[in-house]
């Protein structure tokens, strides 16, 4: 259950089916994350962020991928253990995704184990019946979907208080980048590393605590091979990291947005549908 919680991420991608598993893209050079927690926010810094992210945006679609209401998407996912290495070849998958909360994942040709989240719930079902998802791997896939690109783009750069600060100019993925940070009022932070040609996102990253260890875990989320899809800029290659190893990895092969996804996808009473 926990490799299968490394495949979700709200942000979407599409488009471009890979067999095996890419090598780990570069890490950002000459730039850490930066630490503002304490640091008052600059107004020349947050506007200089501010327009950096306007042009992000603009980039991945202006107003067609922000007015995104559902999503469906075939691809194939790859999972790793805790020393990096792929578990298996590989396996497809078939995702249905709902602004703001739901998701379905139905996984392997015969598509015959299903996960859906709706709201702050979820259940699994295999060839053994339908149970409720584990509360900790529940919570695991709460916390990434609250760090996703679509809940930035649409709900943190709307809120009160929100700080913005412009890191400058660094490296990742082996490319010249526009570093960007972003503090809510109640201290979640997220870092974004913005392609400087392109201005599209390039990589994402943000803290959070163990809920074991309490020991700090430092996630990771890469973009690559946008595709333009209905007017969207689409990465179709996502890989996530945990501590600088490499978790999981997308690679998109089909997407479609705004169909109408039926909200019966989404039904925990009838996962199986």
């Amino acid at each position: 259950m926990k490799h299968l919680l490394f495949i979700f991420v709200a942000v979407s991608s599409m488009l471009a089916q890979i067999s095996t598993p890419l090598p780990k893209p570069g890490q950002p050079e000459n730039a850490a994350p930066a630490q503002h927690a304490a640091a008052p926010e600059d107004p020349a810094s947050a506007k200089q962020a501010r327009a950096v992210l306007d042009q992000m945006i603009a980039a991945l679609g202006g107003t067609a991928y922000l007015n995104v209401q559902d999503m469906e998407q075939k691809g194939r996912f790859y999972s790793f253990d805790h020393n990096g290495e792929a578990t298996g070849s590989g396996a497809p998958f078939v995702r249905y995704w709902k602004w703001p909360d739901r998701d379905r994942m139905e996984m392997w040709r015969q598509r015959n184990w299903i996960v859906v989240y709706n709201g702050n719930d979820g259940n699994e079902t295999t060839f053994h019946g339908t149970r409720r998802i584990d509360p900790k791997d529940l919570k695991a896939y709460l916390e990434r979907r609250s760090y996703s690109l679509d809940m930035v783009t649409r709900e943190w750069l709307k809120q009160p208080g929100v700080a913005l600060y412009y890191d400058g100019r660094t490296m990742s993925e082996q490319k010249s980048a526009d570093q960007v940070s972003l503090i809510l009022p109640d201290h979640r932070g997220i870092t974004l590393y913005i392609d400087a040609n392109t201005h599209l996102p390039l990589r994402k990253s943000y803290t959070v605590r163990d809920p074991e260890t309490q020991e700090r875990v430092e996630e990771v989320e890469t973009y690559d091979n946008y595709r333009p899809i209905q007017g969207i800029q689409t990465p179709t290659t996502i890989t996530r990291y945990e501590n600088n190893v490499m978790a999981a990895q997308r690679f998109i092969s089909t997407v479609t947005y705004n169909t109408g996804v039926a909200d019966s996808k989404f039904d925990l009473t009838h996962a199986s549908k």
